[in-house]
């Protein structure tokens, strides 16, 4: 890999990233933190997953104090899964490093080489290219583009990633209409299946069917579907809280009120949020 000259503000960074690494070898060390001694990979795996997940909350939120404490401790993650390594024999931080700084590298031949690409679309097509070489070199070019989407995302994540791939090679619908005439298609086949009795496997069949177009509506209008169901979820508490909030203040619960009851109050709290009168 070329040479780099880091800027000030990367030397910076990089000097305070050194006395981060150390500060973790020394709670792994003899001596060091009895719990941080303890982990091991698969124990820390769960904390990883939730700091991603509090990272993309805190985007969400437009957090940008709270977005820089969040990828503090993601890198700690990181950090911490290195040293882990490194104890086992297997890898170094500095493997990581100049693995994914090579990726990088090899994979934007428009920036360090003369590939000519200008374009978003261009680069994504020459990144998939650039794969296909990669899998190819390794001996493995009859596995599918697809395989680099693990199966381990949640579903609407895998959703979005496995359509975003297949979107680069020209399979996709032309636009968002499209998908949103798919859409309704899917609606009608689920409405059918539930309204003739299918089995339970039929209808969560459906279910799924719709659901992935769903998806594909977000991603064709540039939305992110796992931000966008957040979003909906965060509202979805907020206005039920409000249905809590004012049954308690006459003593109730919502197990005590009626569906009417709380459909009122529910579109009290839509009115409220709006800005129109409660």
């Amino acid at each position: 890999m070329s040479e780099i000259a880091p800027s000030p503000a990367a030397a910076e960074a990089g000097a305070l990233f050194a006395r981060f690494v150390e500060l973790i070898a020394r709670l792994r060390a003899p001596g060091g933190c009895p719990w941080d001694r303890e982990q091991t990979h698969e124990s820390v795996k769960p904390m990883t997953i939730e700091e991603a997940y509090e990272v993309a909350h805190a985007i969400d939120e437009k957090d940008d104090a709270e977005l820089a404490g969040e990828l503090g401790d993601l890198l700690l993650q990181v950090v911490f899964h290195a040293n882990i390594a490194e104890e086992r024999g297997a890898f170094r931080l500095r493997e990581i490093l100049e693995r994914v700084s090579e990726k990088m590298v090899r994979r934007h031949p428009h920036v360090f080489g003369d590939d000519g690409a200008s374009t978003a679309g261009e680069v994504l097509r020459s990144w998939e290219a650039i794969k296909a070489q990669e899998r190819a070199a390794k001996g493995k070019d009859d596995t599918s583009m697809l395989d680099s989407v693990h199966k381990g995302l949640p579903a609407v994540m895998e959703a979005f990633q496995l359509t975003t791939k297949v979107s680069r090679v020209g399979f996709d619908w032309p636009d968002a209409d499209a998908a949103l005439v798919k859409l309704d298609e899917e609606a009608l086949e689920l409405r059918e299946a539930v309204k003739h009795g299918a089995d339970a496997r039929a209808i969560a069949e459906e279910v799924g069917d719709l659901l992935f177009v769903a998806v594909n509506v977000a991603r064709l209008t540039g939305v992110d579907p796992e931000s966008a169901l957040k979003a909906a979820n965060r509202k979805f508490r907020r206005r039920f809280r409000h249905i809590e909030e004012r049954l308690r203040a006459e003593g109730r619960k919502p197990a005590d009120s009626t569906l009417a009851e709380m459909d009122r109050l529910w579109d009290e709290a839509k009115r409220a949020e709006r800005g129109g009168p409660a």
